[in-house]
């Protein structure tokens, strides 16, 4: 079996699990879409590691290329469905919803939109772009009238033109956010992320520190069903407390950056996400039982 790690940037990431799987005996390559669309033969596993467009407006494409490729034998990871409904909050959000798992609760504001339009929403509200990364364009909204005047900064914004923004509404802030690494239906990996001071995002591009975690059974369990909703078999999941000690699924990143330091043992990280991604269910669950023991 040979492993192809799909990537238009050679992502760190998609180089990482490329290596990890040399180590285990793989035959790995980071490829282009076009690329493990024309090397691809049966046998072969092909993890779509796609990321938000730098302008926010849409997925990176080529996943549309690797769609083909089952009908050939290989096996598609995050394949084509799976990387839209991650990187696209709306389609994640109603995934969340009709599986009944707590989300922030949301609304679509289209770039015609008005103030009346989500006047049923509670404030304070975030507002963020449909495709987002890194907190890149994510606001505070503390009343009717912020958002107004946040609303006449987007609309020259050529994101918002295309596909409209987001509405949440808050939930209060605690300083910092689990992300639970889901690959293969488990948990296999995991970190707290603390936010800068004066900062209320936990984003690690917004100077956020990582901070080590043990999960909690619970926390497991939801990001698992988070990541089986969307329909991933990779995936970051971003879990939020709420002021009442639950807990809350904020996002589902398709393309997840992660380090050595989300590993729960002293496994590497990376060698287990490729490893759950290529043993069956049971040994599977024994792996993540292992771990999380």
């Amino acid at each position: 079996m040979r492993l192809f790690v799909v990537s238009w940037r050679d992502a760190p990431v998609a180089v990482s699990l490329a290596a990890a799987g040399v180590r285990i005996g793989l035959e790995t390559a980071v490829l282009t879409p076009p690329e493990a669309a024309r090397r691809s033969q049966a046998g072969d596993l092909v993890l779509a590691y796609l990321d938000v467009r730098p302008t926010l407006d849409g997925v990176e494409s080529g996943a549309a290329k690797l769609r083909g490729l089952r009908s050939r034998g290989v096996s598609v990871l995050n394949g084509q469905d799976a990387v839209r409904a991650c990187h696209d909050k709306l389609v994640t959000a109603l995934r969340l919803g009709r599986a009944e798992l707590p989300h922030p609760v949301t609304a679509y504001l289209s770039a015609a939109s008005t103030r009346r339009d989500v006047s049923r929403l509670r404030f304070p509200l975030v507002v963020k772009p449909r495709f987002g990364s890194r907190g890149e364009h994510v606001y505070l909204c503390s009343d009717p009238d912020a958002l107004g005047a946040l609303l006449g900064r987007l609309r020259p914004l050529g994101w918002f033109k295309r596909q409209g923004a987001l509405l949440q509404e808050l939930v209060p802030p605690a300083g910092y956010d689990t992300r639970i690494l889901v690959a293969g239906g488990r948990a296999v990996g995991a970190i707290q992320r603390v936010a800068a001071p004066g900062e209320w995002r936990t984003n690690v591009a917004l100077g956020a520190t990582r901070r080590l975690v043990r999960p909690q059974p619970r926390e497991c369990e939801l990001a698992v069903a988070a990541a089986a909703a969307v329909g991933t078999d990779l995936a970051g999941v971003d879990l939020i407390p709420r002021p009442d000690g639950s807990l809350a699924v904020l996002e589902v990143n398709g393309a997840p950056e992660f380090t050595a330091a989300y590993s729960l043992d002293d496994r590497d990280v990376f060698e287990t996400v490729v490893m759950a991604l290529l043993l069956p269910e049971p040994a599977v669950g024994e792996l993540a039982s292992a771990r999380l023991s």
